[in-house]
């Protein structure tokens, strides 16, 4: 990732503003992940192992934000908790960063501990040549676009949450808004679960 970076600044005298410069080094970390992806998938080819994920013997899915802090850890852990006999849940972000300490707060409420947790960087999943049946943006609408792209899975979708970065107020304030940010979470797994559960061979 370093070079991507290098490369970025490189051009970055020609962009017009920082946001130009993120935008740049996305597109770029993207393709790098493309190419990845395509290389491993030849030789998933080369082994004559095209239906691997029909072979799962639990559906794979993959929560991804920005910083792997917050939300893709809630969606994860959630996922893993309610269903964890037919799902196998992870998550990871571009630009990995401490778990949010509210948000490890509020998970422990509800008797789920993910204190021990560790952000994840996309790109080494990538490196570790793993694939998923469901890849799952929760970025809120205004990052939305630097939320990451990963190629090559079966499905896609997207869901918006708001980050518990940006909640201001006090410290009961803001636990308080990450209470009904986990409650919202915690349903759209629910409504996931219920929808593709039965897939479950």
């Amino acid at each position: 990732m370093q070079i991507i970076h290098k490369f970025a600044v490189g051009i970055y005298p020609k962009a017009k503003s920082v946001r130009s410069f993120f935008a740049l080094k996305i597109v770029l970390q993207n393709v790098y992940i493309f190419f990845m992806i395509n290389k491993h998938l030849q030789h998933i080819n080369n082994q004559n192992d095209k239906d691997v994920f029909f072979f799962m013997k639990k559906i794979k899915v993959l929560f991804l934000c920005v910083h792997n802090s917050a939300r893709s850890q809630m969606a994860e852990a959630f996922l893993n908790h309610l269903a964890g006999d037919q799902f196998e849940a992870e998550s990871a972000g571009f630009e990995p960063a401490e778990l949010n300490p509210l948000v490890v707060r509020a998970m422990a409420e509800v008797g789920i501990d993910i204190s021990q947790k560790k952000s994840k960087a996309v790109f080494d999943l990538v490196k570790r040549g793993d694939f998923y049946a469901y890849v799952i943006t929760v970025c809120d609408e205004n990052t939305a676009e630097r939320c990451p792209i990963f190629p090559g899975v079966t499905h896609r979708l997207h869901w918006s949450f708001q980050d518990p970065a940006a909640f201001t107020g006090t410290e009961e304030e803001k636990l308080e808004k990450v209470r009904i940010l986990r409650a919202e979470i915690k349903k759209k797994i629910e409504e996931f679960i219920a929808e593709h559960g039965e897939r479950v061979q």
